[in-house]
Protein backbone atom coordinates (compact mmCIF):
# COMPACT_ATOMS: atom_id res chain seq x y z
CA UNK A 1 0.00 0.00 0.00
CA UNK A 2 1.44 3.37 -0.99
CA UNK A 3 0.92 6.81 0.44
CA UNK A 4 -1.06 7.76 -2.67
CA UNK A 5 -3.34 4.70 -2.24
CA UNK A 6 -4.05 5.59 1.39
CA UNK A 7 -4.79 9.20 0.53
CA UNK A 8 -7.24 8.17 -2.19
CA UNK A 9 -9.00 5.64 0.07
CA UNK A 10 -9.18 8.15 2.93
CA UNK A 11 -10.71 10.85 0.72
CA UNK A 12 -13.46 8.52 -0.48
CA UNK A 13 -14.15 7.16 3.02
CA UNK A 14 -14.34 10.64 4.54
CA UNK A 15 -16.64 11.80 1.74
CA UNK A 16 -18.91 8.83 2.54
CA UNK A 17 -18.86 9.96 6.18
CA UNK A 18 -19.96 13.47 5.17
CA UNK A 19 -16.56 15.15 5.57
CA UNK A 20 -15.72 16.06 1.99
CA UNK A 21 -14.35 19.59 2.56
CA UNK A 22 -11.26 18.54 4.50
CA UNK A 23 -7.52 18.55 3.96
CA UNK A 24 -5.75 15.22 4.34
CA UNK A 25 -2.09 14.57 5.06
CA UNK A 26 -0.71 11.02 5.01
CA UNK A 27 2.67 10.23 6.57
CA UNK A 28 4.50 7.00 7.27
CA UNK A 29 5.05 6.26 10.95
CA UNK A 30 7.68 4.13 12.71
CA UNK A 31 7.28 1.06 10.56
CA UNK A 32 6.51 -0.12 7.09
CA UNK A 33 2.83 -0.71 7.73
CA UNK A 34 1.94 2.16 10.08
CA UNK A 35 0.52 5.42 8.78
CA UNK A 36 -0.76 8.65 10.28
CA UNK A 37 -3.61 10.45 8.54
CA UNK A 38 -4.08 14.04 9.68
CA UNK A 39 -7.39 15.67 8.83
CA UNK A 40 -7.97 19.42 9.05
CA UNK A 41 -11.08 21.37 8.12
CA UNK A 42 -13.32 19.70 10.68
CA UNK A 43 -14.42 21.52 13.82
CA UNK A 44 -11.13 20.38 15.31
CA UNK A 45 -8.14 18.71 13.63
CA UNK A 46 -8.02 14.93 13.86
CA UNK A 47 -5.26 12.35 13.53
CA UNK A 48 -5.80 8.68 12.76
CA UNK A 49 -3.32 5.85 12.95
CA UNK A 50 -3.83 3.24 10.27
CA UNK A 51 -2.20 -0.13 9.70
CA UNK A 52 -1.77 -0.89 6.02
CA UNK A 53 1.02 -2.82 4.38
CA UNK A 54 1.59 -4.82 1.26
CA UNK A 55 -1.52 -6.80 0.42
CA UNK A 56 -3.84 -4.79 2.69
CA UNK A 57 -7.29 -4.38 1.17
CA UNK A 58 -8.94 -1.01 0.66
CA UNK A 59 -11.90 -2.29 2.72
CA UNK A 60 -9.63 -2.95 5.73
CA UNK A 61 -8.33 0.64 5.53
CA UNK A 62 -11.88 2.02 5.14
CA UNK A 63 -13.03 0.04 8.19
CA UNK A 64 -10.24 1.56 10.29
CA UNK A 65 -11.09 5.08 9.10
CA UNK A 66 -14.82 4.63 9.78
CA UNK A 67 -14.16 3.20 13.25
CA UNK A 68 -11.79 5.99 14.28
CA UNK A 69 -13.91 8.75 12.75
CA UNK A 70 -17.00 7.58 14.62
CA UNK A 71 -15.07 7.51 17.94
CA UNK A 72 -13.98 11.15 17.72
Amino acid sequence: MTQHDLERIARVALRDLGASDVTISVESENGLDRWRITITGLHRPMAMRIRAGEGTSAQFVRDQIFEQFERR
